[in-house]
C-alpha cells in the first residue's frame, strides 16, 4: 500500500529530503564530464550553508574569487551555486543566453510573496517573452526613450525646485523624481511632492521583496516542503509574513492599474503604457490583461530602486570629489551656458558629463550580485561543469572593482573613459543574456538628466557638524538585492542668483 504523505512526520520528511540530496550529490559526482568549479570545502548534507555571508555577500564572494579564480562554486543543502567573479566568464554566459536565461525558484520572495509573476523572477518562457516585448515597445531603445524625454526633463526640473526649497530629505526627493517618471510613463499618474501614496505603496512592496530574497533569510528557501506543514509548529511564522507581503504585492499590481482604468472611463487619462495598451482591451484575453498588469508593475519594480541608488551615489561622489564637480560644471557652462538648463538633446556635446554618469554606475554598484540565473541544461564553462539546475550569481560588484580592469577602482574617476580608454562598465552594470535590464536606456537618460541639471545650478558640498567642521562621508553600501549608499549628509546650494531664477521658472 503506498505511503500517504499526509501521515509522514516532519522528521521523516527531513530525513527523506536529506537522503534525496545525498543521492543527487553522489550521482552528480560520479557522472560529471568535468570537475565542478572549485570553492570552499563544505560539510556533509548541509554543504556550505555555514560559509554563506549574512551581509554584503559580494565582498565574501570577491575573496573567494581571489582564492579560487573567476568562477567558483558551493552547495547549499545539495543545491549547487556558482559564483562568477570575472567579466570574461560572464561574457561567455552571455553568449549562451538560451541556457542561462531562467531564474531559480525562490520559495519566499517568488512563490509565497508573489514576485514570481513579475519580470524579475518570472521563468524563462512565453510569458517572459511577452513581458519583454511590452518593454521593448515602450522602453527598448533610443527611439521610444526620446518620446519620454519631456517627461524625464519635466520631473527633473520639479526635483530641482523641491531641492531648492530644501524642505525634506534628499533620498525622499529622489524617490519622488524616480516615481514621477516611471508612474507617469506607466500609468499616466502624477506623483505628489511628498509622501505620495502610490510611491509609498510600491516602495513598501519592493522592500518586502528585498528582504524576502536575501539568500538564507528564510528557511523555506532551503526546505520548500515546510510550506505544507501546520503553521502552529515552531519556525512556521514565515507563512503569516508571506501572506501579508503577498497582499502588498497584489496591491502594488492592482491599485495603479485600476487608477488608469478609472481615468480612462472618465476621459481624463494621460497617455501612458497602460492606457495605450488598453485601447485594445475589448479584444484582450484574461491572460493578456494579467500579463499587461504585471508588466506595468515590473516597470517600477525594476527601475525605480536602481535609479534612486545611482542618483543618490552621484551626490555622494560630488561631496567626496569637488574637483570632478568643478570640471563637470565648467563643461556645462562652456557648452550650454547659464541662460538655460541642460537637456537630453545636449548629451552628445557633454562627454565629461556622460563620463560622470558612467563612473557613477561603476563606482556604486546598485545591484552588486544582480539577480540569480539558473542553468536549464548541463554545460561546460571555462573547463568546469555546470549541472542543470545550478543557480548562477554574477558578482557584478567585483567585476566593476577589478583593479586589473579599473586601476584604483575605489577612486571616482570619470577620466577613465575620456582619456584613459578603460573598459565601458555599462556592459556589466545592466546584467547579461536575455535577462539584461530592459529599462537601461531610461535609467541612463534619467541619471544623465539629474546629473547635468543638478550640476548646472547647484554646488554639492560637505555638511558641517556642530563645531563647524566639514563631515566627510564614507562610501559604504547597504545589504540587499538593490544596494544603496549608506545615508550621508550634504549641503546643496544654488550656484548663483541666476541659477535660482532658472530653477524657479515655470515650464
Amino acid at each position: 500500500m503506498p505511503v500517504m504523505l499526509k501521515n509522514i512526520t516532519a522528521v521523516e520528511l527531513g530525513l527523506l529530503g536529506i537522503g534525496f540530496y545525498l543521492l543527487r550529490a553522489y550521482l552528480r559526482k560520479v557522472n560529471t564530464p568535468a570537475p565542478l568549479p572549485p570553492g570552499p570545502q563544505g560539510l556533509p548534507v548541509v554543504g556550505n550553508v555555514a560559509d554563506m555571508p549574512a551581509k554584503k555577500e559580494w565582498l565574501t564572494f570577491a575573496e573567494w574569487g581571489r582564492k579560487w579564480g573567476g568562477i567558483c562554486s558551493v552547495t547549499l543543502m545539495g543545491q549547487p551555486l556558482v559564483i562568477v567573479n570575472s567579466a570574461d566568464i560572464m561574457e561567455e554566459l552571455d553568449k549562451k543566453g538560451a541556457i542561462y536565461s531562467d531564474r531559480p525558484r525562490l520559495e519566499m520572495g517568488g512563490e509565497l510573496v508573489g514576485y514570481n509573476e513579475t519580470l524579475v523572477l518570472i521563468p524563462y518562457g512565453p510569458r517572459f517573452r511577452t513581458y519583454r516585448k511590452h518593454f521593448a515597445r515602450y522602453l527598448g531603445n533610443s527611439g521610444p526613450i526620446e518620446k519620454l524625454h519631456p517627461l524625464v526633463e519635466s520631473e527633473t526640473r520639479r526635483f530641482l525646485k523641491l531641492t531648492l526649497k530644501g524642505d525634506y530629505d534628499l533620498i525622499g526627493r529622489l524617490r519622488t523624481l524616480a516615481g514621477g517618471i516611471i508612474l507617469g510613463l506607466t500609468y499616466g499618474y502624477q506623483v505628489q511632492e511628498r509622501d505620495d501614496p502610490f510611491v509609498n505603496l510600491i516602495e513598501h512592496a519592493n522592500g518586502n521583496f528585498n528582504a524576502a530574497s536575501i539568500p538564507g533569510a528564510f528557511i523555506v528557501d532551503f526546505f520548500p516542503v515546510l510550506r505544507s506543514l501546520p503553521e502552529f509548529l515552531p519556525g512556521m511564522s514565515f507563512m503569516e509574513t508571506a501572506r501579508q507581503w503577498r497582499k502588498d504585492t497584489q496591491r502594488m499590481v492592482d491599485i495603479p492599474y485600476n487608477f488608469t482604468k478609472e481615468q480612462m472611463a472618465a476621459g481624463t487619462a494621460l497617455p501612458s503604457f497602460v492606457s495605450t495598451a488598453l485601447e485594445a482591451e475589448s479584444s484582450m484575453s484574461e491572460e493578456e490583461i494579467r500579463d499587461l498588469k504585471f508588466t506595468a508593475s515590473s516597470m517600477y519594480g525594476g527601475g525605480a530602486d536602481t535609479t534612486v541608488s545611482a542618483e543618490y551615489a552621484f551626490f555622494l561622489a560630488m561631496v567626496l570629489n569637488p574637483e570632478v564637480q568643478q570640471k563637470a560644471q565648467a563643461e556645462i557652462d562652456a557648452v550650454v551656458g547659464n541662460d538655460r538648463l541642460p537637456t537630453l538633446s545636449d548629451r552628445s556635446r557633454l562627454p565629461y558629463i556622460n563620463a560622470v554618469v558612467t563612473e557613477v554606475l561603476r563606482w556604486n554598484s546598485v545591484a552588486p550580485l544582480g539577480v540569480p540565473h539558473r542553468a536549464v541544461e548541463d554545460d561546460i564553462v571555462n573547463g568546469f561543469f555546470i549541472p542543470k539546475g545550478t543557480i548562477v550569481m554574477a558578482n557584478l560588484w567585483n567585476m566593476l572593482h577589478d583593479p586589473e580592469t579599473y586601476p584604483d577602482p575605489f577612486t571616482f574617476d570619470p577620466e577613465r573613459y575620456t582619456t584613459k580608454g578603460q573598459r565601458d562598465p555599462r556592459n556589466v552594470c545592466f546584467g547579461y543574456g536575455r535577462r539584461i535590464c530592459p529599462g537601461m536606456y531610461l535609467a541612463e537618460a534619467s541619471l544623465f538628466s539629474t546629473v547635468s541639471m543638478s550640476l548646472s545650478v547647484f554646488n554639492i558640498e560637505k555638511a558641517l557638524d556642530d563645531q563647524g567642521i566639514p563631515i566627510t562621508p564614507v562610501h559604504e553600501n547597504t545589504t540587499g538585492t538593490i544596494s544603496y549608499p549608506e545615508p550621508f549628509k550634504c549641503v546643496i546650494k544654488p550656484r548663483s542668483a541666476k541659477a535660482m531664477a532658472l530653477v524657479s521658472e515655470e515650464h
